[in-house]
């Protein structure tokens, strides 16, 4: 039986109409159906069915039971769970087992949730198609010729494909949220800070953050209140829980770029649909205005400069000498560079590489500290925007899902694909991508809105209209 959501699944469960055994069980039995998507690197299920036990007898024996008791959760393989693989889809990782669990998994697991398995993703979460993982690239459940999104790509195809109902993945510049528009789903990045990154491995630390993908946003909104709050694992995270509070639908305030109508790379389908959509927010009655945004040609060149950076010095550690793969040298030298060159991905070496370079003593200051500038007045033009108008609203990509052999030589293209997300990450913000419409082609597409940091609240309770609307 599929649930569309917790509420549903937890109707039954104590009504004692089905069992968490069930529930466990009838996603394990759809996992095996859909192997071929590879989307799961590691699936938990004796682990799983012996947690849906406990649960099933406690709740038979009247105990009190978690928040999440019965909802099935699928994490990236980038989140540490104590006693699992942890491989960061590398081949630099291949049979490392966590030894501790993240923070996020923890609340996770405190609330009763069941964490089924960890899924496939870009390689240290570099690449916007999920076809950078060592282990293949996850196939698009929708039509297997297209890309799954990146760099959560597996964790996304597992909610559309009900492989499992959320899923958590990371997010530095729109790996969550663009995976989530080519899936149909909803993808949601907090502010950061909002979510613990203890236990994530590290891409690029300034802009990381622990993201959620579900089929509704009830669920989404469910996870983030338990697993959002200070941990002192993370001296970047803020106490400021989050606390769900359905605003009341006034009439808003939003904007949205006049470039980013005007990129060449926006298909003509996203365009139409994103005007539609712009159209019924005004005969609602809300305000929808266009402004000019010139710094939208600094965003990506600024992002990939400052995450090659943080890339090039997080990444160092994986080094063959204290864990992971190790390829066997006569000097230290070379034990270095034989592992590193063997172990890393084409595109997880041309970051590092980049990365040294913007970070040398002769380019530092006319790249990395040039950039952080940059970055700098990109979040406070958009502070004063949002000081002004509630949402920043725009399409989550350029287009839907493109096919998988379409990326070959050049990374540029992919890169573009990060072009509408990459700007709540440079300042920090909260974004959620949220199903807009279908194209010609009947392919999910997404709309994007940031709000001002730490007003998720607003952000649900706005998309949750939008959804209907």
């Amino acid at each position: 039986m599929l649930y569309n959501s917790l509420q549903a699944i937890q109707s039954d469960l104590f009504a004692s109409k089905i069992t968490v055994r069930q529930v466990v069980e009838g996603y394990l039995q759809r996992i095996e159906e859909k192997k071929r998507l590879n989307v799961f690197l590691e699936v938990f299920a004796d682990e799983s069915l012996q947690t849906a036990d406990a649960l099933d007898k406690r709740i038979a024996d009247n105990l009190q039971v978690g928040k999440l008791a019965g909802l099935v959760v699928g994490i990236k393989d980038l989140i540490s769970f104590k006693g699992h693989g942890l491989t960061c889809s590398s081949k630099i990782l291949d049979g490392f087992e966590a030894k501790f669990s993240a923070t996020v998994v923890e609340r996770l697991l405190k609330e009763d949730a069941i964490i089924i398995g960890r899924q496939n993703c870009d390689e240290f979460g570099m690449g916007s198609a999920n076809k950078n993982s060592a282990y293949g690239r996850v196939l698009n459940n929708i039509d297997n010729s297209l890309v799954a999104g990146g760099s959560s790509g597996g964790s996304a195809v597992a909610v559309q494909a009900d492989l499992c109902m959320v899923s958590l993945g990371s997010d530095t510049g729109g790996s969550v949220r663009q995976p989530a528009a080519f899936n149909g789903i909803i993808g949601f990045k907090p502010t950061y800070g909002r979510i613990s990154r203890h236990g994530l491995a590290a891409f690029a630390s300034s802009f990381d953050v622990i993201g959620i993908l579900s089929k509704t946003l009830e669920d989404n909104e469910k996870v983030l209140e338990v697993i959002s709050g200070k941990d002192n694992f993370d001296s970047s995270s803020v106490s400021n829980a989050f606390k769900s509070a359905d605003k009341p639908t006034t009439s808003k305030k939003l904007v949205f770029f006049k470039q980013v109508m005007q990129s060449e790379g926006l298909s003509e389908d996203v365009r139409k649909q994103f005007q539609d959509k712009i159209q019924q927010l005004k005969e609602d009655g809300h305000k929808v205005e266009e402004t000019d945004f010139p710094l939208l040609e600094y965003l990506l060149p600024t992002y990939y400069i400052l995450t090659m950076a943080e890339a090039s010095s997080n990444l160092s550690r994986y080094d063959g000498v204290r864990y992971g793969l190790r390829e066997n040298d006569n000097s230290l030298e070379h034990l270095y560079k034989k592992t590193r060159s063997q172990g890393f991905g084409e595109e997880v070496k041309r970051r590092i590489m980049m990365g040294s370079f913007v970070l040398s003593a002769g380019y530092y200051d006319a790249y990395y500290t040039k950039a952080q500038r940059v970055r700098k007045v990109i979040k406070d033009k958009t502070t004063e925007l949002l000081n002004t108008y509630d949402f920043i609203i725009s399409p989550t990509a350029p287009g839907p899902a493109f096919k998988a052999d379409k990326i070959k030589s050049s990374p540029i293209e992919e890169y573009l694909q990060d072009i509408f997300t990459v700007h709540a990450s440079l300042a920090g913000l909260p974004a959620i991508s949220i199903p807009l419409g279908k194209t010609k082609e009947n392919l999910p597409i997404g709309f994007h809105l940031v709000a001002n940091e730490f007003e998720e609240d607003a952000l649900y309770s706005f998309s949750k209209y939008l959804v209907t609307l």
